[in-house]
């Protein structure tokens, strides 16, 4: 990676959701689907849905912060999750579907800090945020038939996307928007 490229890490509860909104935006290089938070090496999917080996279902993105900023990745994360649930996403429960921010710098970390007092303050949610700030760590890619799920099985994504409840969520708590 060059130094005009940065890496943001959000987990957002299934991976193949959380891929979609970022890959559509302006100044984004790649969205990776993977696995980070965790103790096991090079973990596979299998271990991670058991919830025992710590780590979240995870994006990696790499961006240009100069077209679209970290600030702008934070707003469209929580217009991606219910930050509210601490017990997972949508259908999806578990530790390995809870939803954090991990930060790559301090400057990742008080901007993160700042969206999350913000989006508290706006009473948007009527219980509090849940979401934990993290320091980043070792972040594996998921199986390859978990990239880019979204592209390569649009029908079976689309219809899990709106039967977990996420696109009413989402429709319900920011309105129409590009997420879907």
């Amino acid at each position: 990676m060059d130094n005009k490229h940065q890496v943001a890490t959000f987990a957002g509860g299934c991976f193949w959701c959380m891929v979609k909104p970022f890959d559509e935006q302006p100044g984004i290089i790649s969205v990776l689907s993977g696995y980070t938070g965790g103790t096991v090496e090079n973990p596979t999917y299998q271990q991670v849905c058991s919830d025992t080996t710590g780590h979240y279902e995870a994006v990696q993105i790499t961006y240009d912060p100069d077209i679209y900023p970290y600030e702008k990745l934070l707003e469209l994360f929580w217009q991606q999750i219910d930050p509210t649930d601490p017990g997972g996403q949508f259908y999806d429960r578990g530790q390995s579907y809870q939803t954090a921010i991990f930060y790559h710098n301090e400057i990742q970390k008080e901007l993160a800090e700042n969206s999350k007092q913000s989006l508290e303050e706006s009473g948007r949610f009527s219980k509090p945020i849940v979401t934990p700030i993290l320091p980043a760590k070792t972040f594996y890619p998921a199986e390859e038939y978990h990239q880019h799920y979204y592209k390569k099985n649009r029908a079976h994504y689309q219809s899990y996307h709106v039967g977990s409840g996420r696109a009413g969520f989402i429709e319900r708590h920011w309105g129409e928007n590009d997420a879907k």
